[in-house]
């Protein structure tokens, strides 16, 4: 990176808004001299370490108040033996120990993704506990940086303070003589380094003994010191000395006890300060409500706001498919700013920066980034536009390299448009055989040209509005653009027998390559407009399949429960037929029965047993049927992974993520058991048959649609938690479980109310006997949680 190319960008810009969020001077400091960075693990870690910071201030959790004091230049003098640093100087050094513990602190608590916790930690992790420092420095100073009333100094405060009272008194007497009193200027004493004196009229001189100190710039007053003040202000000034004394050995002490952490304080420091300078990062990207950019091969800009432009920034969108784009299209339409937003993105992604922009935005990480861009003519160096822009250029092309990025604004301008649109293609050329990404605006129409018909390059244009004649700033992507000098300049109050000159000069020139762009352009919109009715078409007849699949489904589960019913009476008509004829062959054993009876009586039973079994077979395999075609249609045209769209169920194995239940609830196989697999869900372990698992798709996958008409906010639970509500609002939640219950198949579940003093636990109670839909409901195991929890059965 070189500073040209940050200035034309203005980096600078960013870089000091970025350095004005550091609470600390130091911190704000390391920023402004940083660079962005070119490795890309580098650029890939420090991006990662700002999200984490990012995800920390966005968990609702205050940040620790307070600026961080600078100590760099203090730390030096803690190597010095014998050093006394002054009270300031010792309270700037708790007080950064202080709120960089205090930082630290924060940085790791409070709630933050894993992957978050896990980066912060590698920062914080290898920090010294300097919280001693804090502590000794605090034992003698407040916070505020003046020294605690310590028993060291109590006693010679009490001193001076006992002597100041006899001073006072004995100067008192000079003020309340009549005599003496008219001989002074003022009865209030004044102060002369630091002793106490009187303010005597010069006509009075030695009527009062003493020592003259000072003599006032009209000659008229002396101020004397009374030779009975003269040892009272020795001895003051004596204490005095003996505090300042002790004031500089405590200070002694704790700038040597501070020095014995000195080591572990520089090390504390520098971590302080890194840390302050990603959470710097981390403020200015969540004011910019941006999002950080992928780590990707590809440039793709999604709704992209320059980020000093502010409110007035028009969000564009730029996907760079070839190697090199060309950008044409109107003067003021937006073309120099799309390229130093590409360029400005760049630079502030590898600076560890979300960008403001939608998701979907990624860069590459670019070893450099060189732009050409805006008038640099110079008179001291004798260079004209041209011969500035060729001077640039030609060190661009020196310099870059396949992993590049460049910017070149204007190329081939300010000069013969022939002789510039053919060193711009001849540009272009060595950048296509060097390999960097350009992005390159003009007016030449030779370039559109070359845009179609080299490989590798590719054409884009800034959209303009032919009826308002003004620009919307939208780029669009594989067409060329006019540059409409003309209608600009007839909106910009050029003279209408111009403008019309200039058209009749045009006319027959370049009709027909402005009728070919107006074409491109009127096709790309009828494309544009037909691709989002086919896509409109494609979703409403790919939801009304699946509303009939569903409505076809709805319809056979009412036939298999209808079945299920009546199986249920089969069953029970067998138990009881079994009972009678074990009573009738009881009897015939009684009387006169053979044993060829016997057996036809056995034959029977088993027979009828059979027939039932059978009948049961039957209903579990529909059952099994019905199953995998929900699962199909619920998975939707894409499929879910292990579904029916995948030819063959994805095999269960122990950690698999599966869809269990009528409701598909995620849930997480265990291991096998008999007759299926162990799935844990919430906090429940289930047994489920291995034909009822559905694999589960990602969590990024969207979500199942919904089956039996169910909304999105009547989901049933296994453990419905009402400890902590009112009574009125756990009946209200209560009753929407129930109801959720009911519609998605779920048979029991259990309710949590606690013990406390029963009102939530009673009330719980009497609402379920009054439900019709509860058929039992009992408190549970002890292991369970006994009376503070009731099991709810629902009737089938």
């Amino acid at each position: 990176m070189n500073d040209k190319t940050l200035a034309l960008l203005e980096f600078d810009s960013v870089r000091n808004a970025v350095s004005l969020c550091a609470l600390s001077e130091e911190a704000g400091r390391k920023i402004g001299e940083s660079l962005p960075l070119c490795d890309s693990e580098a650029a890939a870690s420090l991006k990662r370490l700002v999200s984490a910071v990012l995800d920390r201030l966005n968990s609702g959790s205050a940040e620790p108040p307070g600026a961080i004091p600078a100590i760099a230049p203090l730390l030096p003098a803690l190597g010095v033996e014998g050093a006394v640093l002054g009270a300031e100087e010792l309270c700037a050094l708790g007080i950064f120990a202080e709120r960089g513990e205090a930082l630290r602190e924060w940085l790791c608590g409070g709630e933050c993704g894993e992957e978050s916790q896990d980066a912060l930690k590698e920062v914080t992790g290898s920090m010294p506990d300097c919280r001693a420092v804090s502590r000794e420095v605090f034992r003698v100073l407040d916070r505020d940086g003046r020294l605690r009333d310590l028993p060291e100094f109590r006693e010679i405060k009490r001193r001076i303070q006992g002597l100041a009272a006899e001073l006072e008194k004995a100067v008192a007497r000079y003020a309340g003589n009549e005599e003496t009193r008219r001989m002074l200027q003022s009865p209030v004493p004044s102060q002369r380094d630091g002793r106490t004196v009187l303010a005597v009229k010069a006509n009075f001189r030695g009527r009062i003994k003493g020592i003259v100190h000072e003599v006032s710039g009209t000659g008229q007053t002396l101020f004397v010191e009374p030779e009975d003040v003269v040892e009272k202000n020795n001895s003051i000034v004596i204490e005095q000395r003996r505090l300042d004394a002790e004031i500089r050995r405590v200070l002694r002490e704790t700038t040597a006890a501070v020095s014995s952490f000195r080591e572990d304080l520089a090390l504390f420091h520098e971590r302080v300060v890194y840390l302050e300078t990603l959470r710097a990062r981390a403020r200015y990207s969540r004011d910019g409500r941006g999002c950080f950019a992928k780590d990707a091969g590809e440039l793709v800009l999604v709704k992209a706001r320059h980020p000093l432009l502010g409110s007035r920034a028009v969000p564009i969108d730029f996907a760079m498919g070839s190697a090199i784009v060309i950008i044409t299209g109107p003067n003021t339409g937006g073309k120099t700013v799309a390229l130093k937003t590409i360029g400005l993105f760049a630079l502030m992604n590898q600076f560890g920066l979300a960008l403001p922009a939608g998701e979907g935005t990624s860069l590459p990480v670019f070893d450099g980034v060189y732009a050409d861009i805006g008038d640099e003519q110079s008179l001291a160096q004798s260079l004209s536009t041209f011969s500035a822009h060729i001077a640039g250029i030609a060190s661009i092309t020196a310099r870059a390299t396949s992993r590049s990025l460049v910017l070149l604004d204007e190329l081939g301008s300010g000069t013969d448009p022939q002789e510039g649109g053919a060193i711009a293609m001849a540009v272009l050329d060595h950048f296509i055989e060097k390999g960097p990404r350009v992005v390159v605006t003009t007016h030449h129409g030779a370039l559109k040209n070359y845009g179609y018909t080299r490989s590798g390059v590719e054409n884009a244009s800034v959209e303009f509005d032919g009826l308002t004649l003004s620009p919307t700033y939208r780029i669009v992507m594989g067409i060329p653009g006019e540059s409409r000098a003309v209608d600009i300049a007839a909106r910009n109050g050029l003279p209408a027998a111009i403008v019309a000159g200039a058209r009749s000069y045009l006319e027959g020139e370049r009709a027909d390559v402005s009728a070919l762009i107006a074409e491109l352009k009127r096709k790309r919109r009828d494309l544009d407009a037909a691709q989002k009715e086919a896509g409109e078409t494609e979703r409403r007849l790919r939801e009304e399949r699946r509303g009939a699949d569903l409505r076809e489904l709805r319809l056979r589960q009412k036939e298999l429960e209808l079945k299920r019913g009546g199986m249920g009476k089969f069953r029970l008509l067998l138990q009881e037929s079994r009972k009678k004829l074990e009573n009738l062959v009881r009897e015939v054993k009684e009387g006169e029965l053979s044993r060829e009876k016997t057996l036809k009586v056995k034959e029977f039973l088993r027979e009828l047993g059979d027939a039932a079994e059978a009948e049961a077979l039957n209903l579990d395999a529909e059952e099994r049927l019905f199953r995998g075609e929900r699962s199909r249609i619920e998975a939707g045209a894409d499929g879910v992974p292990g579904g029916a769209g995948s030819g063959k169920p994805a095999p269960v194995a122990p950690g698999a993520e599966v869809l269990v239940g009528e409701r598909k609830r995620r849930g997480k196989v265990i291991r096998p058991e008999k007759g299926g697999w162990l799935v844990e869900t919430g906090s429940l372990r289930i047994t489920v048959a291995e034909d009822e698992l559905v694999p589960a798709p990602p969590e990024d996958a969207g979500p199942l649609i919904e089956t039996a008409g169910l909304s999105a906010a009547a989901r049933a639970c296994f453990e419905l938690n009402l400890r902590g509500m009112r009574l009125e609002e756990a009946i209200e939640t209560l009753q929407r479980q129930i109801d959720a219950a009911v519609l998605s198949g779920l048979g029991e579940f259990s309710v949590i109310h606690g013990k406390g003093n029963g009102v939530l636990q009673k009330g719980v109670h009497e609402y379920l006997a009054k439900q019709d839909q509860v058929a039992d409901y009992f408190f549970s195991r002890p292991e369970l949680g006994g009376f503070g929890r009731t099991e709810v059965v629902l009737r089938r």
